[in-house]
């Protein structure tokens, strides 16, 4: 057995873990475990070519952790469920992935029983306390390190310190900076980090392509995506294959406007045809097949799970009773939901369920009703509004006097 200590890296393959891996293993004595947590954004071509980069680099093993299947089942089911988008815009694509692949980390770290946890983000964003979060609570013994964040390294010494070790290649940075999930793509680059500039056409990973317009349907079963066009599929194939339908779309793309957990504010492009299409359908069904308060108690319990999870709260209990609420909602959101496409947009055109509250049965909307007469209303309202009747009255005698 190797005296070493093992330390596990979540690991990308980009040149801050790549750092990572050097530092750790030459610099500090430890024998590198890196890990890739598969959330539904890589192709088997690019698997490949992390884990070669990773033992080129050195590590002593390197894995591949497939959790996409897990990420919707724990985590995106209740993104829907809950029609959660931050600040009324932005499906949080990148929050919900980082603080599932920062778990998933902990979990393996701890299996192999690492002295250590490693992770390459820098002091200036979000990410930091989401890998910290969820390896303080979910591997409580083993050190932290943060090469990257604690060296306050720049990306000209981090270059510098991998090619004295021998390491050649282009790292020229890519003008903006993609990361794709199941879950949408986000976008940076010098646009975003100013307030007023838009990302141009050429920054979207998606060219528009399709440019006739054309509906499609989407269906529901207890607030689950598992159709598409008459199709039977998983969730998570249904989300696939949404994206690969819309997002020529050019849907789905806008900016995020948000305040950082370390209390800044910051600007992240996004291409999410899929996510908002799903949470935009899912919410007219339910619109449709919930009752008002229903609709009201999961608002406000959705935005607080929705804030949780971008914090980095992912594993607080609070969490779980939460989605046992948005599940229990879910019982009646079944239906077909017929979505509209076109260049840069969408609408929806309309729903199907066995459980609309629109039911004709009960009359329609603005014309006739089956379930009340005149008089009931006439009665109903003079009821409802006695109180503010009589406060006027009182507030009007009052200052006469």
């Amino acid at each position: 057995m190797s005296s070493q200590p093992k330390v596990v890296l979540a690991f990308s393959g980009g040149l801050d873990t790549s750092f990572c891996v050097k530092y750790l293993a030459e610099d500090r004595g430890y024998e590198v475990y890196s890990v890739l947590v598969d959330t539904g954004g890589f192709s088997e071509e690019e698997l490949q070519a992390i884990e070669a980069n990773a033992y080129a680099l050195g590590v002593k093993h390197h894995t591949a952790v497939s959790k996409t299947r897990e990420y919707y089942e724990d985590c995106l089911k209740y993104l829907i469920f809950g029609n959660i988008l931050k600040n009324n815009t932005y499906p949080l694509s990148v929050s919900a992935e980082r603080i599932f692949q920062a778990v998933a980390v902990a979990e393996y770290a701890r299996e192999i029983g690492a002295q250590a946890i490693a992770h390459g983000s820098t002091g200036a964003g979000n990410d930091q306390v989401r890998f910290d979060m969820a390896f303080r609570i979910i591997a409580p013994e083993a050190e932290i390190i943060t090469p990257i964040r604690d060296l306050k390294l720049s990306r000209e010494a981090e270059i510098e310190y991998l090619t004295q070790k021998g390491v050649q290649r282009d790292w020229k940075k890519a003008e903006y900076s993609i990361n794709k999930g199941l879950w949408g793509t986000s976008v940076g680059g010098k646009e975003t980090l100013t307030s007023q500039k838009y990302l141009p056409e050429t920054a979207w990973p998606t060219p528009v392509s399709k440019t006739e317009e054309e509906t499609i349907t989407l269906t529901f079963e207890k607030g689950e995506l598992v159709g598409l066009n008459g199709e039977t599929l998983t969730p998570v194939q249904a989300i696939q294959k949404l994206t690969e339908l819309a997002q020529p779309f050019g849907i789905g793309r806008d900016i995020h406007v948000g305040d950082t957990i370390i209390g800044i504010k910051g600007r992240v492009g996004f291409e999410a045809a899929a996510p908002l299409i799903i949470i935009k359908a899912h919410h007219t069904l339910e619109k449709h097949v919930l009752t008002e308060q229903q609709l009201y108690w999961k608002e406000q319990l959705a935005n607080w799970y929705g804030s949780l999870l971008h914090k980095g709260q992912f594993v607080e209990p609070v969490m779980r009773n939460i989605e046992t609420f948005l599940t229990d909602t879910q019982a009646h959101v079944t239906g077909q939901v017929h979505v509209r496409l076109a260049p840069y947009r969408f609408y929806v055109e309309g729903i199907e369920s066995p459980y609309d509250l629109m039911s004709s049965v009960f009359g329609s909307y603005g014309e006739m009703n089956n379930a009340w007469t005149g008089d009931d209303v006439r009665g109903f309202s003079k009821v409802a509004s006695n109180q503010v009747m009589i406060y006027q009255k009182v507030s009007e005698l009052a200052e006469k006097n």
